[in-house]
C-alpha cells in the first residue's frame, strides 16, 4: 500500500500539474493543501506529514539543537532581494548606501528573505549598524505578533509600540524605506505611493548572480522525522516530483505566455540571463547558497553555529555519499 503524504504549500501556480491530477508518484499518494499561511509549529502540527517551511527558522532551529524536522533542500521559494527594498514613489533615494542614518521597516527580522536582502545591502556598504531597524507590521489588516524575538538591540533594532502599519509610516516620511516579502496593494498599478529603491533591480541582480552564482532560497520542505526514517526513499521522491510539476508548469508557460502582453518577453530575458539550473534541487546544486546562507546567520547574530551544508541537510548529504 502506498504511503499517503499530507503536503502544506502556498498556492504557488508550478503545483497546478499535481492539483488537476496531470502528473503523479506511482511510490506514493499526494494530497497538497494549500495555505495563505503557512504552520507556525510544522515539527508539531498533526495536519501535516511535510510542509513548506522558513529556511532560516528550519536552519536557527538546527542551531539550537532542534531535531523536529528533516530537511529537504527542495527550495520551493526562492528569488533575488534586490527588489524588496521598497520607498515612497517620491523618494529621493536610488542606491542602498543611501540609506544610512535613516530608519528602515522591516516585518520580521530573522525571516530569509529579509536575511538576504540585508545581505545585499550589505554587498552595496550598508551595514545592520549603518541604519536603524523599525520592526512592525506591514499593514492594518497583518496581526500584531512578536517580529523581532530575541534579536531587539535598544537604539538600533526596535519593535514600535503598538505595531502601527509599516507602510503608513512609509507614506507619512516617518520611515525611509520598507523590507517587502511580496509588493504592498497598489505597488503594480499606474501612480502607485511606492516603488523599488532600486531605479534598474534587475541590472542589480543580474550582477549580483554574477558575482555570487546562486539565486537565494527562501523556504524549504520539511519532513516528520519518523516519516522520513520510516521511508528514507521519501525525501527524494517528494523532491522529484515538485521539482517535474515546476518543469511541466514552466514549459506550458512559454508555450501559453499571452496571459499578460509581455510575460513571453521576461521568459526570454529569464532564460538568456540565468543558466538552465539556476532552479535546481538537491545539496550539490545548492551548497555553496546554502554555506552563504549560514554564514550570514553568523554574520548577522542570528545564530551561533558550526552548522555545515551536509549537518544541516544531513538525510541528502548521506543519499549524495557525504559524510
Amino acid at each position: 500500500m502506498k504511503p499517503v503524504i499530507r503536503l502544506a504549500l502556498r498556492d504557488w501556480d508550478f503545483i497546478t500539474p499535481l492539483l488537476l491530477g496531470d502528473l503523479a508518484s506511482d511510490r506514493f499518494e499526494l494530497t497538497i493543501e494549500r495555505l495563505a499561511t503557512l504552520p507556525d509549529d510544522f515539527a508539531s502540527d498533526p495536519r501535516f506529514d511535510a510542509s513548506e517551511i522558513s529556511f532560516s527558522r528550519y536552519t536557527t532551529g538546527r542551531a539550537r539543537g532542534e531535531t523536529g524536522v528533516v530537511g529537504i533542500p527542495n527550495f520551493i521559494m526562492r528569488g533575488f532581494r534586490h527588489r524588496c527594498v521598497v520607498t515612497a514613489a517620491d523618494s529621493k533615494l536610488t542606491r542602498f548606501d543611501e540609506l544610512r542614518g535613516k530608519r528602515i521597516g522591516i516585518a520580521g527580522w530573522q525571516d530569509s528573505g529579509n536575511t538576504w536582502t540585508r545581505a545585499a545591502m550589505a554587498e552595496s556598504g550598508l551595514g545592520i549598524d549603518d541604519a536603524y531597524w523599525a520592526v512592525s507590521r506591514l499593514a492594518a489588516d497583518h496581526p500584531i505578533i512578536d517580529r523581532v524575538g530575541r534579536y531587539a538591540r535598544p537604539g538600533r533594532i526596535e519593535a514600535l509600540p503598538g505595531q502601527p502599519p509599516l507602510l503608513d509610516l512609509l507614506t507619512a516620511g516617518a520611515i525611509d524605506a520598507v523590507l517587502m516579502p511580496f509588493m504592498p496593494k497598489g505597488f503594480f498599478s499606474k501612480g502607485s505611493r511606492f516603488r523599488a529603491l532600486l531605479p534598474d533591480v534587475r541590472a542589480a541582480e543580474r550582477d549580483y548572480f554574477a558575482k555570487v552564482g546562486y539565486v537565494p532560497g527562501m523556504h524549504i520542505i520539511g519532513l516528520k522525522p519518523e516519516l522520513a526514517a520510516r521511508e528514507p526513499w521519501l525525501a527524494q521522491a517528494l523532491s522529484d516530483l515538485l521539482d517535474e510539476s515546476q518543469r511541466i508548469w514552466l514549459e506550458k508557460r512559454r508555450r501559453y505566455a499571452d496571459t499578460t502582453p509581455w510575460l513571453i518577453d521576461e521568459l526570454v530575458r529569464s532564460g538568456h540571463d540565468l543558466p538552465e539550473s539556476w532552479n535546481e534541487s538537491g545539496l550539490a546544486a545548492n551548497r555553496t547558497m546554502i554555506a552563504a546562507f549560514i554564514e550570514q546567520l553568523r554574520i548577522q547574530e542570528l545564530a551561533e553555529t558550526d552548522l555545515t551544508p551536509e549537518t544541516l541537510f544531513s538525510a541528502a548529504s548521506a543519499l549524495e555519499g557525504v559524510h
